[in-house]
């Protein structure tokens, strides 16, 4: 009885041991790479997302850019709300500016730059005008040097507009 009792204790700790790797190892594959400062992430199925806007930044980025929004951002958008509503997040994406190989007059995305990301949380960040900031490259956050100019940079030229550069294109 001893001996089967010991087994049952063997096993329960394994299994436990067993239940405690692989929960450990779904988080670490689950994690998304984040942004430091803020913490933002890039969100799920943000290629899918609606047009926002596309914009083209002359020299010397020289970059075509589309921001896209989640469902909370677009509605905020099309009724003309400011602030955005918590929950509202941008995503622009950024290509090199290409000469099309088929049509000489146009320009075409070419290698990817960057993808942005702000996330509306009032609470959270209420010490950068309710936003959050990401900036990522190849999928990685940047450095944090990067991150520390995005909120300076919005609060010098959009403040008025609640901290977005970006207009709805109807």
């Amino acid at each position: 009885m001893k001996s089967l009792l010991a087994l049952s204790s063997v096993g329960v700790v394994l299994l436990a041991g067993v239940f405690a790797v692989a929960c450990h190892a779904a988080s670490e594959h689950t994690s998304k790479p984040a942004s430091p400062i803020y913490g933002v992430t890039l969100p799920d199925g943000y290629r899918q997302w609606e047009l926002i806007a596309p914009s083209l930044e002359g020299e010397p980025l020289n970059e075509l850019r589309a921001v896209v929004g989640n469902p909370t951002a677009i509605q905020a958008y099309r009724t003309n709300t400011l602030p955005f509503p918590d929950g509202s997040i941008l995503v622009k994406l950024a290509w090199k500016r290409t000469p099309s190989t088929e049509f000489e007059a146009a320009t075409v995305p070419g290698a990817a730059t960057t993808v942005q990301v702000m996330v509306k949380d009032a609470k959270k960040y209420a010490t950068t005008g309710g936003w959050g900031f990401g900036r990522f490259v190849d999928g990685q956050p940047v450095d944090e040097a990067q991150h520390r100019t995005c909120f300076a940079c919005h609060q010098a030229r959009v403040k008025n507009h609640d901290y977005v550069f970006t207009r709805y294109a109807r």
